[in-house]
């Protein structure tokens, strides 16, 4: 990164995020053997971080231009030619929301976006430092991948390409993560200040500590280097098929899972400890049947991809909870005396303020769901897959809920053969969050994206179940042509 953004010698440098001051370093020793000398510029919010900075070989005159200021809400009124930063990962529901809607006015304002609120503070840090970065500058910023895979992702990429040239996007193999020990997936995006290009670098680094990535950001070149695996991409394929994934070359699906089904979140119970309970428990409480759910409440209790009565008592057997209170539709004083005990005990608990449940009216309200035929596990390594929901259960927030849009037995068993199919399960990396490890995140609008293969959606019947649609005529396929456009009773008739 160091390498990247000193190409062109700038005289100044920022670091809006200095932390320990781990860029500075590496400016200090790429400068000096490249006999290039910039003044180092810094933001920061935590004067004991800085501290620590000098505690790792950084003297005050180093440091001497670094400020305690909030960069994005209170940015530098001159710009850089050379911008470099391990922006801080602040998940957005760790933001308070005074700063949130800050942020987000500050978005709309300096660049028309309206951010989801969903976006994390190293989102905001990109299009400020963006915004900061002096004409033809060069700016190296290694973020979580997320910024290229969220809802908010294709506005926010369309932007900065329509408006800068993206150079090159370094993505990590799991042996090789720069953050080992933290479940983020990270990359390295590559941005100077520049008219737009059609094409960019992208490159997967496979080793640590790689002798080629240096050499990679300097000549920007698409040959192969030690240690990485490099492509010349188009920026058109690339923001289609999402910067964080690998190139896809392969023919796009006609067919996605929203023509065939509706996914939906899990339930949120508020509080999984009181809500959600061993049949001996309910038992034990005088908690009726009537006023119970079955329900799944974590991805590792279903093994396989089938869900059946058999797993449920098995589940019971290791006392693993699979009963949900509901006591919907009943009011308070015609329940059963064990059931408003139970209730009671958990207004003693203070469950009614908690933050999921002081919404619901009454508190002890549950979300409700259909028994879905499909559930979807949709985070985890290995274990993110389809599951056949033979038991009869709902599940919990842990699991998405599959609902076919037709319910007839022969659609549902063509669907299961096209979701279940390996070839199916790849794609899921072209709509799913990246994360540490390789795992995959899969939200339920993404998962309506989910391309189908064209061969199983025809193979298994599914196809069919779709309503008709208009045939498109390839005129430059059956060129050369002509044709005289004639009046007729109905419209116009095409003499060819």
């Amino acid at each position: 990164m160091a390498a990247y953004v000193l190409q062109d010698k700038p005289d100044r440098i920022l670091d809006p995020a200095v932390g320990e001051g781990a860029f500075f370093r590496a400016i200090r020793r790429h400068a000096q053997r490249h006999n290039v000398n910039p003044l180092l510029f810094g933001r920061d919010i935590d004067a004991k971080v800085i501290a620590q900075a000098q505690a790792t070989g950084l003297s005050p005159h180093d440091l001497r231009h670094v400020e305690l200021r909030d960069f994005v809400l209170d940015p530098p009124t001159t710009l850089f030619p050379a911008i470099i930063a391990n922006p801080p990962y602040i998940r957005h529901h760790r933001l308070p929301p005074s700063q949130k809607q800050r942020l987000r006015e500050f978005v709309c304002q300096s660049t028309g976006l309206t951010i989801d609120a969903r976006a994390g503070l190293h989102v905001y840090f990109l299009i400020r430092a963006l915004q900061t970065l002096a004409p033809k500058g060069r700016l190296a910023f290694i973020v979580s991948a997320d910024i290229c895979e969220g809802v908010f992702a294709p506005a926010l990429w369309q932007w900065i390409c329509s408006r800068y040239r993206l150079d090159a996007v370094i993505t990590f193999a799991p042996e090789a993560a720069p953050f080992p020990e933290v479940d983020t997936n990270a990359l390295v995006l590559l941005i100077r200040n520049a008219s737009p290009a059609q094409t960019f670098i992208w490159a997967k680094c496979k080793e640590r500590n790689s002798s080629g990535l240096a050499a990679l950001a300097t000549n920007l070149s698409h040959k192969q280097y030690p240690g990485l695996q490099v492509y010349q991409r188009s920026l058109e394929e690339g923001l289609t098929t999402g910067l964080s994934r690998p190139p896809s070359n392969s023919i796009s699906s006609r067919y996605t899972l929203s023509q065939f089904a509706s996914v939906m979140r899990g339930i949120v119970t508020g509080d999984n400890d009181f809500f959600f309970m061993t049949s001996a428990r309910a038992q034990e409480l005088g908690i009726p049947d009537a006023l119970l759910v079955t329900a799944v409440g974590r991805t590792r209790d279903i093994i396989g991809d089938q869900f059946t009565q058999q797993d449920l008592l098995r589940l019971e057997n290791q006392n693993r909870p699979t009963r949900l209170l509901n006591v919907n539709g009943v009011p308070f004083d015609r329940l059963p005396k064990s059931v408003q005990k139970y209730l009671k005990s958990g207004e003693q608990k203070g469950l009614p303020s908690k933050t999921l449940i002081r919404t619901r009216n009454p508190w002890y309200r549950m979300e409700t769901r259909k028994i879905p035929p499909i559930l979807f596990a949709y985070l985890g390594r290995r274990s993110t897959r389809f599951i056949r929901n033979r038991a009869g259960a709902v599940p919990l927030t842990c699991l998405l809920c599959v609902y076919p849009h037709q319910a007839s037995a022969e659609f549902l068993a063509s669907l299961w053969a096209v979701v279940s199919d390996p070839e199916t399960i790849q794609n899921l990396k072209k709509v799913g969050k990246s994360y540490g490890g390789g795992a995959i995140k899969v939200e339920p609008r993404a998962l309506e994206r989910l391309p189908l293969p064209d061969h199983l959606v025809h193979s298994t019947g599914l196809a069919q179940y779709l309503a008709p649609q208009q045939a498109e005529f390839d005129f430059n396929r059956h060129a050369p042509w002509s044709c005289a456009i004639l009046p007729g009773d109905d419209g116009c008739i095409v003499q060819g």
